[in-house]
């Protein structure tokens, strides 16, 4: 008879054996659950495309790291049973997942998410959450993608507990050029560390 452990068994580090599972990406004959893109053919609202490296404590580049996006629709709505306002408008369901490549780059299509209120009712201005999973964390990050552009922004109170000298790590700026695309690196530690969450 195995005897018991002593205590709780510790999490464990993605590294990364996770692709074949959960980012194969075409590499191997395996079906991605979840993809970098959450469009879908009859979801509203603007199209765009929020790109970055992940870099860690060095400053290097990290090519295995796990991304994943959690977003409310154009008209801030989650879809989700939980919440109350939703409503039947589309196949989109605002998750998403990517895996970095060699150079540590990411990238998610997506719609720019509408207004949610806070648990005060309070509305945020539009942003989407992203949990980080790398070698070497015990626990996977969270973090908020916000939009450069947003007017909003100024009054959003979860962005408003973060040091002002802080902020821009959190906030994606519109690149120059055709589309809708956002930049947003990640900072896993050190110098222009990203504002992570504890939840």
């Amino acid at each position: 008879m195995a005897s018991k452990p002593d205590g709780i068994t510790p999490s464990q580090t993605v590294g990364p054996f996770f692709k074949y599972g959960l980012t194969p990406g075409g590499q191997y004959n395996w079906n991605d659950a979840f993809t970098n893109n959450l469009v879908t053919p009859d979801v509203s609202g603007e199209r765009l495309r929020i790109e970055g490296i992940v870099y860690d404590g060095d400053g290097v580049p990290v090519p295995d790291c796990m991304l994943e996006v959690w977003q409310a629709d154009s008209q801030g709505r989650f879809a989700d049973p939980q919440d109350k306002r939703a409503l039947p408008n589309a196949t989109f369901r605002g998750f998403g997942r990517c895996g970095t490549d060699q150079n540590g780059a990411y990238a998610f299509d997506t719609i720019r998410p509408g207004s949610v209120p806070d648990a005060d009712g309070k509305p945020q201005s539009p942003h989407i959450l992203l949990a980080v999973f790398a070698r070497g964390m015990l626990r996977h990050l969270y973090t908020r993608i916000y939009f450069g552009d947003e007017a909003a922004n100024a009054s959003d109170p979860v962005l408003a507990l973060v040091p002002a000298d802080r902020r821009g790590t959190l906030i994606a700026q519109r690149k120059a050029g055709d589309g809708a695309v956002y930049s947003l690196d990640i900072r896993l530690q050190g110098e222009g560390e990203t504002v992570f969450f504890d939840i």
